[in-house]
């Protein structure tokens, strides 16, 4: 069967549906630790749907096309699969077994990594989101700490709003302070899970085309027309983001290997030995090189799916 727009690399779990990505998790996380509870992981998720959809108290539905609850759902199911390669992989005398706790802790960073995104009910100077493009990571952080807390897990909550930066670049990887390496491997895993995830994406060139490419403009990363002359400015048009994916990748692998460890080689492990991130980011690279060459965006096809109308009150196992 072709891969369909709106699932996962494995083609079975439809990544705009949040109880399908929270019953998929939930499977990974008991078949791991068969005796624990799930009742984080499920308020979490419920409660990632509640602010997308502008229905948790304070915050503002979300307002970013690209950096969506999709998204966050995608980062949240391959964070997991890395974090289950790790498990099922020998470790050695330096890095323990993550255990139930860990692994919900690493879930719920997953889910919230891009909360700060979303603008809350009183903010008046901001129009879209995407404003908060070059520190949303920092708002988010103070978020997570809080929303940790909450959840039961008060002593991990300063970790969190150190890990929430492995996925982003307002603080360099090397920099971010965490206690020790199983935290770090986290932060790894969770910074590896964001590029893998979203340059697996079916959709992810035509995605950047007429999603990401206007959170930039908003951002201050890309031009708003010929005569934007923003200090900042990486991208003067759509076309110039979807064709520079080749070299955006060059520099995502140094990053994925030389920062964050090759996490992603745990994805190996969780699939049997094939790794469906690196095999469908391949790809879309070698797409957007064929696009870039014949400087045609209208090669880009594929239909966005949009996130799904799914039931945030569903009671998942």
């Amino acid at each position: 069967m072709e891969r369909r727009n709106d699932y996962d690399v494995t083609n079975q779990v439809n990544t705009t549906d949040t109880p399908s990505v929270n019953a998929e998790v939930n499977r990974i996380f008991l078949e791991l630790y068969p005796n624990a509870s799930t009742h984080v992981l499920n308020r979490s998720f419920r409660d990632l749907a509640r602010l997308h959809k502008g229905e948790y108290p304070g915050y503002r539905a979300c307002d970013t096309g690209y950096h969506n609850l999709q998204h966050s759902l995608d980062v949240t199911l391959a964070m997991s699969r890395l974090m289950d390669g790790y498990e099922r992989s020998h470790h050695d005398h330096r890095t323990e077994a993550l255990g139930a706790k860990l692994f919900r802790f690493g879930v719920v960073t997953a889910l919230f990594h891009d909360i700060g995104y979303l603008r809350k009910i009183n903010d008046m100077r901001h129009k879209n989101g995407a404003e908060y493009t070059l520190k949303h990571v920092t708002r988010g952080a103070k978020f997570l700490e809080e929303y940790i807390s909450r959840l039961g897990m008060a002593e991990l909550a300063p970790i969190a709003s150190q890990i929430i930066h492995f996925t982003g670049y307002e603080r360099p990887i090397q920099k971010i302070h965490v206690p020790n390496l199983t935290f770090r491997l986290l932060g790894n895993m969770l910074g590896t899970a964001d590029i893998i995830a979203q340059m697996a994406d079916r959709c992810y060139l035509e995605k950047c085309r007429d999603r990401l490419y206007p959170e930039f403009v908003e951002g201050g990363l890309a031009a708003r027309d010929d005569a934007d002359d923003r200090v900042g400015v990486m991208f003067t048009s759509a076309e110039d983001l979807v064709t520079k994916t080749p070299k955006f990748y060059k520099t995502a692998t140094v990053r994925l290997n030389d920062h964050l460890g090759s996490a992603y080689g745990y994805a190996d492990k969780h699939f049997g030995g094939q790794n469906l991130y690196l095999d469908e980011i391949t790809k879309n690279v070698d797409y957007a090189e064929e696009v870039a060459e014949q400087r045609d965006l209208s090669l880009l096809r594929r239909t966005l799916p949009l996130p799904g109308e799914d039931d945030i009150e569903a009671d998942v196992n």
